[in-house]
């Protein structure tokens, strides 16, 4: 189902203000809101169980938390406590981490593609309750299985950006994340990628597919995201700006590319409750995926407008 979400960003945002964005972003009508792990911010975790205790329907996605960071167990049972919690509202991902930031902890894997190999399925195995041993190089597991499974487990994402790991989020994860700074062409391949790769692990159905596109909106917007993308000279192919529906369009145009959650980045010097108000906008003048047609004011708590935030 498309989908269009939101981000609360660690930085320049500090943990204080999450709990006012979250619930502006509920009472705009946004659907999801992503947040992500920071070395040294704030914690992932600890940041959804607190968006989702202050909300009653928004949905909440961690895209990403490092791997390396946390025993596997320790991640299954982050996510197992908060999703018995809050059912069905939290989207948890995972990544390789930034590799100095990893260094620095003293936690970067010689090889991140194992790593990832190697917890996912783990992960994903624990959440359902079953009972795991494994020996590898990163994850090492004597009959472990959690006391307080998920009634339903939660979909588990990866972050990729190159081919392999493209590939390999397909083959492990149940969806990937993608970041910004790419085209509508550039993530249509990466969409392929990540489908070919769960082909080739033999698994039915398809991932969901979570994309960040730097928005910004209001009569200034192409340049302050142009200046956000000073080494691209295409920087206006790879964003989105204007008009609520200059941006319902462009969101459009990556649902079509094979991207099922478009969610929209702000940037750094932007209000950010004008700017969840407008990506609420941005929901109700989006076609749905189904009719073609707008949606209605039943399908969000605003109405569209034209008006854009500085």
């Amino acid at each position: 189902m498309s989908r269009i979400g939101t981000i609360f960003s660690p930085y320049p945002h500090p943990p204080e203000e999450l709990r006012d964005a979250v619930r502006a972003a509920e009472d705009a009508g946004v659907a999801e809101l992503w947040l992500w792990e920071d070395c040294f911010r704030s914690s992932a975790w600890a940041a959804a169980a607190a968006a989702l205790a202050v909300t009653d329907h928004l949905r909440i996605g961690v895209g990403i938390a490092p791997l390396p960071l946390r025993n596997v167990a320790a991640s299954a049972m982050e996510v197992a406590t908060i999703e018995r919690m809050f059912p069905g509202r939290l989207l948890p991902g995972f990544g390789h981490g930034v590799q100095d930031w990893m260094r620095r902890v003293g936690a970067k894997a010689a090889s991140p593609l194992t790593l990832m190999q190697e917890q996912l399925p783990a992960l994903r195995a624990l959440l359902a309750g079953e009972t795991v041993t494994t020996e590898g190089r990163y994850v090492r597991l004597r009959d472990v299985a959690l006391d307080w499974p998920p009634a339903v487990a939660p979909r588990v994402y990866a972050a990729a950006e190159g081919p392999k790991t493209l590939r390999l989020a397909g083959a492990v994860a149940d969806g990937v994340v993608l970041d910004s700074r790419h085209t509508v062409e550039e993530v249509s391949a990466a969409v392929d990628e990540v489908h070919a790769g769960r082909r080739e692990a033999g698994r039915e159905g398809r991932a969901d597919v979570v994309a960040y596109v730097l928005t910004a909106f209001g009569p200034d917007a192409e340049e302050r995201v142009t200046a956000r993308m000073t080494d691209r000279p295409d920087a206006a192919e790879r964003a989105l700006f204007g008009s609520v529906s200059a941006v319902a369009e462009g969101v459009a145009r990556f649902h079509a590319a094979g991207v099922d959650d478009v969610v929209l980045l702000p940037t750094d010097d932007v209000d950010l409750a004008a700017f969840l108000s407008a990506v609420g906008q941005v929901t109700v003048a989006s076609p749905d995926p189904e009719s073609g047609a707008a949606r209605g004011p039943s399908d969000s708590r605003v109405q569209p407008t034209e008006g854009g935030v500085a």
